[in-house]
């Protein structure tokens, strides 16, 4: 088992989002047996969109997961952890971090509010796998599952399903 964080990283990982947007704080990835994982820190003192809801919104939910995704696929990728990622490199990341990593399906329940001014949350890759459909181009398909808390037994859990596009 191995704990790893970079500040750095983190930074750089982030720099697409507008300042105020910039949700996640910190992030340990951990591979166990080969299953990669991250554990983040999040604080959302004021909502990019709307009015203060006093709990984290479905909005917030994907934003956040969107930036534990990141990281933990740059982490994966710059430390050759697990085997998904096994032929990119950094720079191949953050070629394509927005244009071509999509969410392809999204799920989230929400069991008990979160308050978004200090929750946690992790994420970890169930399986990443290369497909080539029969009429088009090679990609890469992970199955993720997320959940956030905080310290007052608020509750989200969910799943997502990324397609990793343009990968030649």
């Amino acid at each position: 088992m191995t704990d790893m964080t970079d500040e750095a990283l983190l930074a750089r990982v982030l720099t697409p989002y507008k300042a105020h947007c910039r949700y996640l704080r910190s992030a340990v990835v951990n591979e166990n047996d080969g299953r990669v994982s991250v554990r983040c820190e999040f604080e959302i003192s004021e909502s990019c969109y709307i009015d203060d809801t006093g709990h984290l919104n479905s909005v917030e939910v994907n934003i956040c997961y969107n930036q534990m995704m990141y990281f933990l696929v740059a982490k994966t990728v710059q430390d050759g952890l697990g085997s998904g990622f096994a032929d990119w490199t950094l720079d191949d990341f953050f070629k394509h971090q927005l244009p071509d990593i999509l969410i392809a399906r999204f799920t989230s329940n929400f069991r008990r509010p979160v308050d978004p001014r200090a929750f946690s949350g992790e994420m970890e890759f169930r399986s990443v796998s290369r497909r080539t459909p029969p009429d088009g181009s090679p990609f890469l398909y992970a199955d993720t599952a997320f959940r956030y808390w905080d310290t007052a037994s608020g509750r989200c859990d969910g799943e997502a399903t990324l397609a990793f596009v343009n990968i030649l």
